[in-house]
């Protein structure tokens, strides 16, 4: 279990949302140092953090990063995109840019910092993960199926990375106030909410963390027929994206 108080983080997509809230609750926490990364720095406002150019996508700037935040002892895996395109009739490059995202572009960083952690006793990983990570809509497969992808990779790293010592946790949500979700009418958690949940779950040792009550019975209805699990799973959808 990784020590958040004296910790050393650094989170990707900082710069608002999810991210920053990351951050901010880190320092509440007692981190030691928050590296808060963004493709753009000038974005970072959270004041007492050191501020990181890293673009997931470009690998030159995931090893500049690398070498900048090398005593770093927990990762967190927060950015993100939604481009709501569907995989057969969609924009086949923003379904590229999905996946290069949220499965490439995690992975990258993940093998960039694997090493790092190990020499700085274990640490830990944290990934955003999603709801979506275990069923399709119609308007957002293509984030569906990058989402899955990057939910097996947390697994698989999880088990690669067990012998170092470093404790990698996924984190599911259905929905949370952020700019990603401002076309999205239904309930939303705070962003509090969600990264509460989450660090608290990694300060408990846990590899996975379901932060509302949508994912449990999502998590839950796996083991349905698929026909029964749709039914169950697609509904809910249809009822909050009304009017």
């Amino acid at each position: 279990m990784v020590e958040i108080a004296g910790s050393v983080a650094l989170v990707t997509g900082a710069n608002r949302g999810l991210g920053r809230e990351f951050v901010e609750q880190l320092r509440e926490r007692g981190a030691k140092k928050v590296y808060a990364a963004a493709r753009d720095t000038s974005t970072i406002t959270t004041p007492g953090v050191v501020p990181v150019a890293l673009d997931v996508l470009d690998p030159e700037s995931i090893e500049r990063a690398a070498q900048q935040a090398g005593d770093v002892t927990l990762l967190v895996n927060n950015a993100g995109i939604a481009t709501g395109q569907n995989l057969i009739r969609g924009d086949l490059a923003q379904v590229r840019r999905e996946m290069e995202v949220h499965f490439f572009g995690t992975l990258t960083v993940t093998r960039a910092f694997a090493d790092i952690l190990g020499g700085n006793g274990g640490g830990a990983i944290i990934n955003v993960l999603s709801v979506l990570s275990w069923f399709s809509w119609d308007g957002a497969t293509s984030y569906s199926a990058a989402k899955a992808a990057e939910w097996s990779l947390t697994a698989g790293t999880r088990v690669e990375l067990a012998g170092q010592g470093t404790q990698v946790l996924g984190v599911h949500l259905g929905s949370a106030a952020t700019d990603m979700t401002r076309d999205y009418d239904g309930p939303k958690l705070k962003p509090s909410e969600v990264i509460g949940a989450a660090l608290d779950g990694l300060a408990d040792g846990a590899v996975e963390v379901l932060a509302d009550e949508w994912s449990r019975t999502t998590k839950a209805g796996l083991a349905q027929d698929p026909a029964e699990f749709y039914a169950a799973a697609v509904r809910p959808i249809r009822r909050r994206t009304a009017g």
